[in-house]
């Protein structure tokens, strides 16, 4: 069965099927031929799939994101940093990484943070002097922050498909999704200071006051959330509702700066988005029920524990092999179809499954950072009118910066469990 699996896959991804369909079409091809299964499984299972409370929270997050990108609410965030720290040396670049922050923790979206901060940021760096690959770059990768900084939607996915608290892992990428934007600010001080760059623009007091009035709404949205979530007032799903609801009161009661057909455009579009980030979820855990009912994460096991002696070994195989696998397949698809797929693995290694949650997402960001499937790069190429080549470029500098931060947050556990064994164990 396992050459089949593998050969089918493969072809198919070659041929550019979609994943979605292309786990259903191998999961129904290794049902006929090799189970005694019926093939009205596979809908049964993709219905099981769904039935998940959980499975909510996707939609709720996303929507809330669509809402706040197309609204007001990413501008007067950026004008809050740029009040705090936009007077230093580089503080522009720097305001842009804080933004993408603070931002990546309203809308849990990698894309949606890099539309929002990106298309106000990118052309206000260059206009102040900046250079226009370092611009493009910084936003570029910062945006990808939005699925490390919880909320994050590949979190929920991993949460899923390998039954881990959604709260844990979310305060699991609390520490790194710090540590990374500490290291791109770092690299854009060096920069700043190197080629002069810097702002010209100072704010008053009083205009200060003024800006932080106005973005304050912004800045509660990750408290609530996220401290509802820490605080056990509700459960992640229906933080994401409460981020839904609170986003749509500031957009259209407070700052009424958002029209109904904006409103209309977000809606139908997180709609596109999540029908068809669910359909992949159903179908590749109905891909890892077959998996798991033929005992193959067994097999894996046995074999990996061969030939990897120890931990460090094996997370340095699964990197690489992620990172192989982005080549012919989106990382967010590939972490779902293959973790469950290493969870006897990483019980044998006494791998914390929060801590390689963790790692699987900082995969995914690398993944949403480099071609072919890198989701951010087309995003800055819509935003920024480049073509791949030359985004790729901007971007080839920070991948390094991204790179050492992963290795340094694999190789350092407490890095990513310290708050989770501190407040939720």
């Amino acid at each position: 069965m396992i050459p089949t699996i593998i050969i089918t896959f493969l072809i198919l991804l070659l041929i550019s099927v979609p994943i979605s369909v292309t786990l259903a079409i191998v999961t129904a091809i290794a049902l006929f031929f090799f189970t005694s299964s019926p093939l009205l499984v596979i809908p049964q299972q993709l219905f099981n799939a769904l039935d998940n409370f959980v499975m909510l929270a996707v939609p709720f997050f996303i929507l809330a994101g669509s809402i706040m990108t197309e609204g007001a609410m990413a501008r007067r965030l950026i004008n809050v940093m740029n009040f705090l720290v936009g007077h230093i040396r580089g503080g522009g670049a720097v305001a842009s990484v804080v933004a993408c922050m603070f931002f990546a923790a309203l809308s849990g979206s990698s894309p949606a943070t890099v539309v929002a901060i990106g298309s106000i940021m990118i052309p206000a760096l260059v206009k102040s002097g900046y250079d226009e690959n370092f611009s493009v770059g910084l936003l570029t990768s910062a945006g990808s922050l939005g699925i490390v900084i919880p909320p994050s939607i590949p979190m929920i996915f991993y949460c899923l498909v390998m039954n881990v608290s959604v709260a844990e892992l979310f305060m699991a990428g609390i520490l790194p999704g710090i540590l990374i934007g500490a290291i791109f600010i770092g690299y854009t001080l060096y920069m700043s200071r190197k080629h002069n760059w810097k702002e010209t623009k100072k704010y008053t007091l009083k205009e200060g006051i003024a800006i932080i009035k106005e973005g304050i709404w912004g800045l509660f949205l990750p408290i609530i959330v996220l401290g509802g979530i820490y605080s056990g007032a509700f459960t992640p799903t229906e933080a994401a509702a409460v981020s839904v609801v609170y986003a749509i009161f500031v957009e259209l009661v407070i700052y009424r700066e958002m029209k109904l057909s904006n409103l209309k455009k977000a809606l139908v579009g997180s709609a596109v988005l999540s029908a068809s980030l669910l359909f992949i979820l159903s179908c590749a855990m109905t891909f890892i029920w077959l998996l798991t009912s033929e005992q193959i994460p067994l097999h894996v096991a046995e074999f990996t524990v061969g030939f990897a002696k120890t931990w460090w070994i094996f997370l340095a195989l699964v990197m690489v092999l992620f990172l192989i696998m982005g080549s012919v397949m989106d990382d967010v698809s590939a972490m779902m179809i293959l973790s469950p797929i290493f969870l006897e693995t990483l019980r044998r290694f006494n791998i914390d499954l929060v801590h390689y949650g963790i790692v699987m997402v900082l995969v995914i960001e690398f993944g949403f950072l480099t071609p072919p499937f890198g989701l951010n790069l087309f995003v800055t190429m819509g935003i920024t009118q480049k073509n791949l080549v030359q985004v790729s470029r901007a971007v080839a500098p920070f991948l390094v910066l991204l790179l050492i931060a992963l290795v340094i947050i694999t190789y350092i556990p407490a890095i990513s469990l310290y708050l989770p064994m501190k407040f939720l164990r």
